[in-house]
């Protein structure tokens, strides 16, 4: 029988873990971890993320600063905020919502932020750190996958891992740690050749390539477990939408040891992370030891 993956669960969980390490870590004489979200322009979308972020972290006894700036800012006061952020002793982490206006070099933003306050793990020195082994700040979503595959496997050691797409933001990052988990890894893509043979040896298919249904039940070898880190959009039939993933989730289900639903499996896992993080940046800005149980 196919076991769900349950994200919010799952999220839920290490959110209480959060607020406990918030405890811990004041406790010990360490900070208030604080979150500084910078939202530039209306996004519909973007605004439901920050609220909800901004409401997490409040729950988790942490601080939140929010920051909204005109769609039409110019770039230099944006640097200016990071510049301020990066000295604030209360912010230990500094989240910029993308995407950014077309203004704006958002390569160049991120390369603004503290890489100790990049709790979204974009910079180039966590990104470098991360591929080396050092103490990276690691991205959000890559995070949760792993938190979610050791949960349902415990030990990947040795395990045949599969990564559709080759993102900075999920794929790369997805498949570095696997590695360090000792997977033997392929990272595939739009131009793999005999691609469903690729993702049939797998015991971890990890799907990130934002196309609904990619990925039929016949890909998944029998058992695998599978990652749906997918997020589209599709008409529901009816005039209206619904969220699906980039697994044909109904095929898969009947195939694989586990997966993840969506929405509700690597979603919830995002923010969930996102705090983890903070309280992360908090300790090692206080040089205390980083509460157990929050990242790798």
């Amino acid at each position: 029988m196919t076991t769900l993956l349950d994200g919010k669960a799952f999220a839920a969980r290490l959110r209480l873990r959060v607020a406990e390490a918030v405890t811990e870590l004041t406790a010990a004489g360490g900070p208030v971890p604080g979150l500084a979200v910078v939202l530039v322009g209306e996004d519909a979308a973007s605004q439901v993320y920050v609220r909800s972020k901004g409401r997490a972290t409040r729950e988790a006894g942490m601080a939140s600063f929010e920051h909204r700036l005109p769609v039409d800012t110019p770039q230099s006061v944006l640097m200016a905020l990071i510049a301020r952020l990066n000295v604030d002793p209360t912010v230990h982490g500094i989240l910029v919502q993308l995407p950014l206006p077309e203004q704006m070099d958002t390569a160049a933003v991120i390369a603004a932020i503290d890489p100790a306050k990049d709790v979204d793990g974009f910079h180039i020195s966590n990104v470098g750190l991360l591929a080396t082994g050092g103490r990276a700040m690691v991205p959000c979503t890559p995070l949760g996958c792993l938190m979610l595959l050791r949960g349902a496997l415990g030990s990947l050691r040795g395990l045949d891992a599969v990564v559709l797409g080759r993102s900075n933001i999920v794929g790369k990052p997805m498949a570095q740690l696997l590695l360090a988990e000792d997977c033997t890894v392929t990272v595939a893509h739009s131009r793999t050749r005999n691609l469903a043979d690729l993702c049939r040896r797998a015991d971890i298919l990890v799907a990130a390539v934002g196309r609904p249904g990619m990925v039929p039940g016949d890909w998944i070898k029998p058992g695998a477990t599978v990652i749906d880190v997918g997020i589209n959009r599709v008409s529901d039939g009816q005039g209206g939408s619904r969220l699906v993933g980039d697994v044909d989730f109904d095929t898969a289900a009947s195939v694989a040891g586990a997966i993840t639903p969506v929405p509700g499996g690597v979603g919830p896992m995002t923010i969930a992370c996102l705090l983890a993080n903070t309280v992360t940046a908090a300790a090692r800005a206080s040089d205390l030891p980083e509460p157990a149980g929050l990242g790798l």
